[in-house]
């Protein structure tokens, strides 16, 4: 018997960064984001001998125990074995030897949320094969928790929620995590328009985006006047974006993520850089008319919005740069698992 699951990664259209603690436990947070056709897989395959393996195949890394009721947290593999030890630790033993293999398509660091995705992924296997009785917010809460709190990552919460429910969402953060997941119903050809308008590039790096997070944080802590003010107006950016897709008028997101892309290089240091500087502005010369670094920024990827045709003057520009730019599809739902 194999147990599988695969949940989608995320882009973050509006509001990015304002689900960062103490930031929304002060003032509250707000996000838009949208899942797209981008995934990270989890399988677990159960074993005859008593020994436990994780394999990352998307990374070339394996590790191999015996059986245990804890997993050293070493460096290699955390995720994974953070899972393993939360829910041994809070449903019990685990009744045989499994090999668990995730795969993720993009990379660590790109600013889709690969690693909160992939932790929401594994508890989905675990959760299929151990048929615990977990509903989305369950899922969602204990992927951050494991994340933030056990492994002590730095970082938000949107990814857990988006990877699990999945589609278009209005995410609201409150203190004491308490976050509400507000589906938006979005007309398909609203969807379309913006998925044909808005270009997704790989810059050819990754981050560590828990270096920013911290800056971040550190900001809001030491009431640094300027960077808590960007996070308003990114809260305020989460709503603008709202009522443009509600009311279909596309061709002002462009502006909007112009506004916000600008409002957060003031968050922190390293979120923009000389050469995501140029290449933005060289995007905008190309018809694009605004654009954004996705996830904590420093890297991974960006996106921009262009109307009309103006997107194949763009990628021309885009190609100049030498990064990659990647196909997708919004997706309409979130973690699937399933056993075979």
């Amino acid at each position: 018997m194999i147990y599988r699951s695969k949940a989608p990664l995320r882009i973050g259209l509006a509001g990015g960064g304002t689900d960062v603690s103490p930031y929304c436990d002060m003032y509250g947070g707000a996000i838009l984001n949208a899942t797209i056709s981008l995934y990270a897989y989890a399988s677990i395959e159960l074993l005859s001998t008593n020994e436990i393996i994780i394999e990352a195949a998307d990374r070339k890394e394996s590790v191999r125990y015996e059986k245990a009721d804890k997993l050293p947290i070493d460096g290699t593999l955390d995720l994974a074995k953070g899972v393993y030890n939360h829910i041994v630790t809070k449903y019990g033993p685990v009744n045989s030897g499994f090999k668990l293999t995730t795969f993720v398509d993009a990379p660590a660091g790109s600013g889709l949320g690969s690693s909160s995705t992939l932790m929401v992924t594994i508890i989905g296997a675990f959760a299929e094969w151990l048929r615990l009785p977990l509903g989305e917010y369950d899922i969602a809460h204990m992927s951050y928790h494991i994340e933030r709190v056990e492994l002590a990552m730095a970082g938000g919460k949107q990814d857990q929620y988006a990877a699990t429910f999945g589609g278009v969402n209005f995410m609201e953060f409150y203190e004491n995590n308490r976050v509400i997941v507000n589906p938006l119903r979005i007309k398909q050809k609203f969807l379309f328009e913006l998925e044909n308008n808005l270009l997704l590039y790989f810059t050819s790096t990754s981050r560590l985006s828990s270096t920013i997070i911290e800056a971040q944080s550190k900001n809001v802590t030491e009431k640094n006047e300027k960077s808590i003010e960007a996070m308003h107006q990114l809260k305020e950016q989460a709503t603008m974006m709202k009522e443009a897709l509600l009311k279909g008028e596309i061709d002002n997101i462009g502006k909007i993520l112009d506004y916000g892309f600008r409002f957060k290089k003031q968050m922190a240091q390293g979120i923009s850089n000389d050469n995501i500087d140029k290449l933005y502005e060289s995007v905008l010369a190309a018809g694009a008319t605004g654009g954004k670094i996705s996830g904590a920024g420093g890297g991974g990827f960006m996106m921009f919005y262009c109307p009309g045709t103006t997107r194949y003057a763009v990628q021309q520009v885009l190609e100049q740069f030498g990064g990659e730019l990647k196909q997708y599809r919004f997706t309409d739902h979130g973690l699937v698992t399933w056993s075979i």
